[in-house]
């Protein structure tokens, strides 16, 4: 099979979904682009941290992909992340430089996500890490608003802690 740009972009997408860090390793090793994206604009380090693959994402930001991008919605890996539920894979895209307060087409941040989903460990170290919880969605609510609609007591009670 002959491999063209675009085949390359594709498996290194599909790759990062498998969390298949071998042929990370072989990708960047060769000199890949790890800033491609896919038709939702969606990177390899989106896709690795969304799908929780650490190990390849560790992989792809110690090779320089970029912790900030974002997808054609506006949401980055650290969103993903608190969607789904990661702590470890959050932390590690912190300390790699994730920006907190990103903000997607909805006006949502990654604090936000964690709060509307239940995710009380990321609500958590999301304050811990500063946090913006004025922030306000296209809506005009605050993740604090959030934990309220949602009925969320163990997040309403770290907002509380938080602003003491």
């Amino acid at each position: 099979m002959t491999f063209t740009s675009s085949n390359e972009d594709h498996l290194l997408i599909d790759a990062a979904r498998k969390g298949d860090a071998a042929y990370i390793k072989e990708r960047i090793a060769a000199g890949a682009d790890l800033n491609i994206t896919d038709g939702r604009g969606f990177t390899p380090l989106i896709i690795a941290a969304y799908d929780g693959h650490e190990e390849v994402t560790r992989l792809l930001l110690d090779a320089g992909a970029d912790v900030n991008a974002q997808d054609a919605g506006g949401n980055t890996a650290l969103m993903g992340v608190c969607f789904k539920g990661y702590p470890e894979i959050a932390l590690l895209l912190i300390e790699k430089g994730a920006e907190l307060n990103t903000q997607n087409g909805n006006g949502g941040t990654a604090l936000m996500f964690a709060t509307l989903f239940g995710r009380n460990q990321l609500v958590k170290l999301m304050l811990e890490q500063g946090a913006d919880t004025t922030i306000r969605d296209v809506r005009g609510l605050t993740a604090l608003d959030l934990a309220h609609q949602q009925g969320n007591e163990e997040a309403l009670v770290l907002f509380e802690q938080h602003q003491k």
